[in-house]
Formats: C-alpha cells, sequence, structure tokens
C-alpha cells in the first residue's frame, strides 16, 4: 500500500475526535473475519423495534457519496480543478473513488506539492484492511480459479475497465502540474491501488434510505451473516445508525452482523465482498448470452435490444426458473415477423426502429415473449428459445466440469481464494444440472405436444414435422460462444 496502516485500536480516537458514538459495542479483530463489530455487554431487545437503541451514530458530515464529494470540491478549488478534469459526474462511483484517490495520496505525501486539502477520510482510509480477497484483487494464478464459472466474464470485462480508468485518470492529471506531482511522481499511486480503491467501495459500500449510495465510516466494520442480528438506518438528525433487530439476545463478545444482500447470487457476494455465503438460500447464476454468428439480423437485434442480452436461472425449493428477453428476440427472424427499419428524421438524423406483425415495437424489444403469444408458431418459437437456453447451460457446465482444481490450492493460491471458487463452482454446477434437466423435460413436453399442433402440421406438412423445423436452424448453429 503507498499509505500508511493505522492500528485498529486507534480507532476510538479518531471515532471521538469526528463525533461517533459507540453504545455498548465496538470494533475488533475476529477470528476469521477481521475486523468485526462486538458487543462489550450483554444486549437484549423485545420483539417491538421501538425498544431498540442505537448501537452506533455516524453523524451526517462523515457519510462519504457524490453530495459528499460536490460539498469537498467547494471547500478545495483545487480538487475541483482536477474533478472537472477528469469528468465530474461519470458516476457517484466514479466521483466517491476520486475523492479517495486523493486522501490515499494525501496520507501518504511523498512530494512538496501543497495540493489537496486533508478531512476525516484521510485518516480513516488507513483504519481499513490491508488484505482485500475480492477476485480483483486476486493474483493470475488464483483467477485461473474461477475458469468456467458465471464471474469469470464478469472478472475480465472488471479489470479491462478499471484499467480504463485508471489510464483515463493519469492522462488528465498528469496535465495539472500540482496533482501530478502528488499523485503520480516518485510512483506512489499505482493500478493496484486503483483496483484496491474500487474493491474497498464496492464491499462498503451501502445503500441508505435517504443518502443512497454511501460509504459509511466505522458502520462498514460490521461484518455479513445470513441471520443478522442488526441493521442500519438513516434517523431524523440524518444520523447513520446501527440498531438490534426485534427479539435478539446477545452475549457479551458476541459479533454483531448484519445482511450484505439476501437474494445475492454466490457469484455476486464474491464479486463484491470476497466470500461465498454457504448458508444462503438464493441459488442463482447470470450467463452472457450471444446472438447467433451466422443471423443477419444479429446487429440490429443487439443496438435494438433496451437490455443487457443475458440468461438469469434461479433456483427455489424444487423448481428451476429461467429468464432470457433477449433470447426471445433472438430466435425470430424475418420470416416470422420481425422486421427492421430505419427512420429518417427531419434534421437528417436516423433511428433504428423494429416491427413486430407490422406494429412497431421499438420500445418493447425486452417483451417478445409476450409479444408472440398470439402468433400462430408461438409453440415452435418458444421451443426455439427454450433449445437455446439449454444448449448454452449445456456449454457453460461443460467448461465447468473441464477447468476443475486439484483437491488443494498451490503454492501461488491463498487457501481463502481456493476455498471461495470451491465453493461457488459447486454451487454452480448444481445449479446447472438442475436447470438442465428441467429444461430436457420441458423441451420433451413441447415436441410431444407439436406432432399434434394442427398449425404446426399444416406449416410444415404432416410427414416433415423433424425435431430441426421445429426448433428452427438456428439451434445448431453455435449459439454458446460468450463475451
Amino acid at each position: 500500500m503507498p499509505w500508511p496502516q493505522l492500528p485498529i485500536e486507534n480507532l476510538a480516537v479518531w471515532a471521538h475526535l469526528n463525533e461517533v458514538s459507540f453504545v455498548d459495542v465496538k470494533v475488533t479483530t475476529t477470528k476469521e473475519k477481521g475486523f468485526g463489530i462486538c458487543c462489550e455487554r450483554d444486549l437484549h431487545t423485545t420483539g417491538d423495534s421501538s425498544s431498540a437503541t442505537a448501537l452506533l451514530r455516524v453523524p451526517h458530515h462523515l457519510v462519504l457519496n457524490d453530495a459528499a464529494v460536490e460539498e469537498y470540491a467547494k471547500e478545495d478549488k483545487d480538487f475541483r480543478h482536477l474533478l472537472d478534469a477528469v469528468g465530474h459526474h461519470r458516476s457517484a462511483r466514479a466521483d466517491i473513488l476520486l475523492f479517495l484517490l486523493v486522501q490515499a495520496a494525501l496520507a501518504s505525501r511523498r512530494s512538496r506539492s501543497s495540493v489537496g486539502v486533508t478531512n476525516p477520510w484521510t485518516e480513516y482510509l488507513q483504519f481499513l484492511p490491508e488484505m482485500v480477497l475480492l477476485p480483483t484483487l486476486w493474483t493470475e494464478d488464483e483467477r485461473v480459479l474461477l475458469r468456467g464459472t458465471s464471474l469469470e466474464p464478469a472478472l475480465e470485462a472488471k479489470i479491462s475497465a478499471l484499467d480504463a480508468e485508471f489510464e483515463r485518470i493519469r492522462e488528465k492529471s498528469s496535465e495539472i502540474r500540482s496533482w501530478d506531482e502528488l499523485l503520480w511522481q516518485g510512483g506512489s499511486i499505482r493500478f493496484t491501488d486503483w483496483i484496491r480503491l474500487d474493491a474497498l467501495y464496492r464491499s462498503r459500500c451501502l445503500e441508505l434510505p435517504r443518502s443512497g449510495e454511501s460509504m459509511v465510516p466505522c458502520i462498514d466494520m460490521i461484518n455479513h451473516s445470513a441471520n443478522p442480528s442488526a441493521y442500519y438506518d438513516e434517523n431524523p438528525e440524518d444520523e447513520v445508525v446501527l440498531m438490534l433487530r426485534p427479539g435478539i439476545d446477545l452475549s457479551k463478545g458476541d459479533e454483531i452482523t448484519i445482511s450484505y444482500g439476501a437474494t445475492k447470487s454466490a457469484a455476486e457476494m464474491l464479486f463484491s465482498y470476497g466470500f461465498v455465503d454457504a448458508k444462503s438460500a438464493a441459488h442463482s447464476l447470470v450467463l452472457p448470452l450471444r446472438p447467433f454468428p451466422d443471423d443477419p439480423l444479429a446487429k440490429a437485434k443487439l443496438v435494438a435490444f433496451e437490455g443487457v442480452p443475458q440468461i438469469c436461472v434461479a433456483r427455489e425449493s424444487e423448481s428451476v426458473l429461467w429468464t432470457s428477453e433477449f433470447a426471445y428476440l433472438m430466435c425470430i427472424n424475418e420470416e416470422d415477423g420481425l422486421e427492421f427499419r430505419i427512420l429518417q428524421e427531419r434534421d437528417g438524423a436516423q433511428e433504428l426502429r423494429v416491427f413486430w406483425q407490422e406494429e412497431d415495437v421499438t420500445d418493447r424489444t425486452r417483451e417478445f415473449k409476450t409479444l408472440i403469444q398470439g402468433h400462430s408458431l408461438f409453440a415452435v418459437l418458444r421451443l426455439r428459445v427454450v433449445t437455446v437456453i439449454q444448449e448454452n447451460l449445456q456449454t457453460q457446465l461443460e467448461q465447468l466440469q473441464s477447468s476443475t482444481p486439484g483437491s488443494t490450492p498451490s503454492a501461488l493460491q491463498r487457501k481463502e481464494c481456493f476455498d471461495a471458487a470451491l465453493s461457488l463452482r459447486g454451487i454452480e454446477t448444481s445449479i446447472l444440472e438442475s436447470a438442465i434437466e428441467a429444461l430436457e423435460k420441458e423441451g420433451l413436453m413441447q415436441r410431444s405436444s407439436l406432432l399434434l399442433d394442427e398449425n404446426v402440421v399444416a406449416y410444415l406438412g404432416p410427414m416433415e414435422t423433424t425435431e430441426s423445423d421445429l426448433v428452427g436452424n438456428e439451434a445448431s448453429n453455435d449459439a454458446d460462444d460468450f463475451s
């Protein structure tokens, strides 16, 4: 790290000086999770939430979000110059990360540059853990463990995006002499530091009821549990407070926990927080989906589609559910009634419009499952989609199984990374196997019913209704090459 590390025992002093209130709890080092918040005495709440008192109060001026960055820019004109040069309001995350980058450089100031104004976050950054186990900070040998998982393409895309962000910031800030001296001269900030700041942001960011996406010091030290004992909120004074849930009994020394998200998939938990919750009931995954490589309308479909082409699979109890809005658009063609037209505006601009059965559906490209239900060959179109989804999942499962790591981590792989990857692989293998089995059953039922469908027989002829006719030529194409 370019910035120094402060002992967690000193956090109490920082909290007192910055008006953060701890009531019967403290930040300490836990056995397995690094830092955490534990009870300093026995705690109890009744079933009535009104009886709960705040265990931790963080004043509004310490909450770090896009509004706080804007206020900081008003105090520091040099930072305003930097913010405008890099590109203000690209996103709340981008502005917050630029602020954190500056605070990290100020904490490790090695140049004589007088630019930059310190604030409580300059020191608070130095309390945050040195080791962050998010996959973006895994080594290449550790990232190999994720081959074949749904996280592999997302991780590659994230690292590429971080690299582009970092190069943009370095290019724009280097043109400002004072910021060049602070950030870059002497090798103060490196790409790995930018990745680490992003990891700290993603793993510690909270969604507050009124303040929105924010980082909150001290409360961000609390760990996750599938059965949390506390929750965070904002009170009428705009403080962020940590509250015990109703009906909780804790003993002195017990760790207090919150939920990071009960519906988040194993891949999302690992990507954002660096671990997989084995007790979570959320079994789902998301895979990218590409159009058929020989589809003449493929490019138009991608341009017109309002969203990210993907397959979402979720397992709930004994059933498996899947959704893929793009798959329906992907599996219909001109002969089915799909058409793209270029609309010429009066000012010369051109706009791509989508038509289904002569109706303009440009604003409804995510609704083709509904739009095709009135089609005489709806069952055939549905079977095409089911076949494509099944083939994609089968390919994903084969990729996952062909890249299975050994039973123990290598000398170049940390055990924490190995265990997390192994847990993710096991969960996704189980989900894929269940989904493929369900799709096979659905496909067989649809094929049987189609052979008796009068519309299909009239369209194809009673003696020519083969499986390839039912699913269309697309089903035999290589539709499994994911980005």
